[in-house]
C-alpha cells in the first residue's frame, strides 16, 4: 500500500466534514425536484458501494481489484495533486456560494446568482471539482473509480442541464448573458 492511498481517502474525508458542516448554514430549500431526481444521487452511492463490497469480499475478487490498482509513485502523485485541487474547486466554490449552496437541482428562498470566484470561468465548479478529485483518484489508487467518474459526470450533467433552466427562470435577464460568457464544467472547453 502507498502513502497516497492513505492521502486521498484522508482528502475526501475533510471533503465530506467540510460538506456537511458547512451545510448547516445554507439557506432553506424550497420546492425541491421530484423524489427520484434526487434519488437518483442516492441511488448510485448505495450502487457504487455494494459494487465495491462485491469485489472486495472474495480472495478471487481481492485479486482482481488488486490488479486494477496502480503502483507507480509518479501516478499515485499525479493523481494525489489532481484529487487536491478538484477537492480545492470545490471547497472554493461552496465558499463562494455561501448560504446558496444546496444540494444538486435544489432550489433555495431568495436566491442569488453567484459570478465571482470560480464561477467567472464555469458555471458547476463544485461538481468539475467533485469530477477532478474522482479522476485523480482513478489514476492514484485504482481504475475502478473511473466507473464512479462515468456515474456521477452523467448524473452532474443532468443535475447541471436541470439547474440552468430553472436559473434561466429565475434570471431571465442576467442568467443567459452569464451562460454565454461561462462554460458548464471545463473551461474553454465545455
Amino acid at each position: 500500500m502507498t502513502i497516497f492511498q492513505w492521502i486521498i481517502p484522508a482528502l475526501w474525508l475533510l471533503f465530506a466534514a467540510y460538506w456537511g458542516i458547512s451545510a448547516l448554514s445554507a439557506k432553506r430549500s424550497i420546492g425541491t425536484t421530484g423524489w427520484w431526481q434526487q434519488g437518483l444521487l442516492r441511488a448510485g452511492i448505495v450502487l457504487l458501494t455494494l459494487v465495491v463490497l462485491h469485489f472486495t469480499r472474495t480472495e478471487r475478487a481481492l485479486r482482481a481489484a488488486q490488479s486494477y490498482q496502480t503502483h507507480s509513485l509518479i501516478l499515485g502523485a499525479i493523481g494525489s495533486a489532481l484529487v487536491l485541487l478538484g477537492v480545492g474547486l470545490a471547497v472554493y466554490a461552496r465558499f463562494c456560494l455561501g448560504r446558496n449552496w444546496g444540494m444538486p437541482m435544489s432550489r433555495k428562498t431568495d436566491p442569488e446568482l453567484v459570478t465571482t470566484g470560480p464561477y467567472k470561468s464555469v458555471r458547476h465548479p463544485i461538481y468539475s471539482g467533485i469530477i477532478l478529485a474522482m479522476i485523480g483518484s482513478a489514476i492514484a489508487i485504482s481504475l475502478y473509480w473511473l466507473i464512479a467518474v462515468v456515474i456521477l459526470a452523467a448524473y452532474f450533467v443532468y443535475s447541471a442541464v436541470s439547474e440552468e433552466r430553472y436559473l434561466t427562470k429565475t434570471f431571465p435577464d442576467a442568467y443567459p448573458r452569464y451562460k454565454q460568457s461561462t462554460k458548464m464544467l471545463i473551461p474553454f472547453i465545455f
